[in-house]
């Protein structure tokens, strides 16, 4: 059944054989193969490190380490991979096929390490550029708020400013000086002074009037009794 491609069969027929003997290795070995080509390669692995504990040569061993080493080829664990085919060869140095899977492994782990490298290294820099980013955002930000605050600061003062010059620049001698009378307005001391005035004029007149009058009138005399 395994030869004919018919895995699940053949894995069936296996643990069926291990029910019968559980100690027999090579039916444990084969169980491992019908799961790896049907890609459950976690029960397979699984089924591979049972089998080479249970291996007493080192040519089962070295077959059990090669197959677990294919099927973390196939999952991409590239480290665990390395690590299984390098097993493989302490148990058997001579397998040409274990050799070549083995430097196919530490190639495709150096790429992923790259890759993993490069990604890392993508990531750190689109966190740093949008870290920059973020940080003049803030720093226009709160420029922009310093701006319109001092704006805001020196239109209150500019305010403040008109409304203080209004009185400071007012002349000194206008704040003390008192309110001037308006044209034609006498103080009542100025009337007094000027009827006064105007009564001496008057009476100057009539003293003249008096004594102009006096003069082209004749005088009488008085005779003497």
């Amino acid at each position: 059944m395994y030869n004919q491609l018919k895995f699940k069969d053949a894995e069936v027929a296996y643990k069926k054989a291990l029910d019968n003997n559980p100690n027999y290795p090579k039916a444990s070995y084969n169980l491992g193969n019908a799961i790896y080509q049907q890609k459950r390669n976690k029960e397979a692995v699984g089924q591979y490190q049972l089998v080479e504990k249970s291996f007493k040569k080192k040519m089962n061993k070295a077959e059990a380490f090669h197959n677990m080493g294919n099927t973390f080829m196939k999952a991409k664990q590239y480290a665990k991979a390395v690590e299984a085919y390098k097993n493989s060869m302490r148990n058997n140095s001579k397998d040409d096929e274990t050799r070549y899977n083995l430097a196919l492994a530490q190639k495709m782990l150096k790429k992923q390490q790259n890759q993993n490298k490069n990604n890392k290294n993508n990531k750190d820099k689109k966190n740093n550029k949008d870290n920059k980013d973020k940080k003049n955002k803030n720093k226009k930000d709160k420029n922009k708020d310093n701006k319109d605050n001092k704006k805001d600061k020196n239109k209150g003062k500019d305010k403040k400013d008109d409304k203080g010059d209004s009185k400071k620049n007012k002349p000194k001698d206008q704040k003390k000086q008192p309110p001037k009378p308006r044209p034609n307005q006498l103080s009542p001391e100025q009337m007094k002074q000027l009827l006064d005035a105007m009564n001496n004029e008057e009476n100057k007149t009539q003293k003249k009037l008096n004594a102009k009058k006096a003069k082209g009138r004749k005088i009488k005399q008085e005779k003497d009794w």
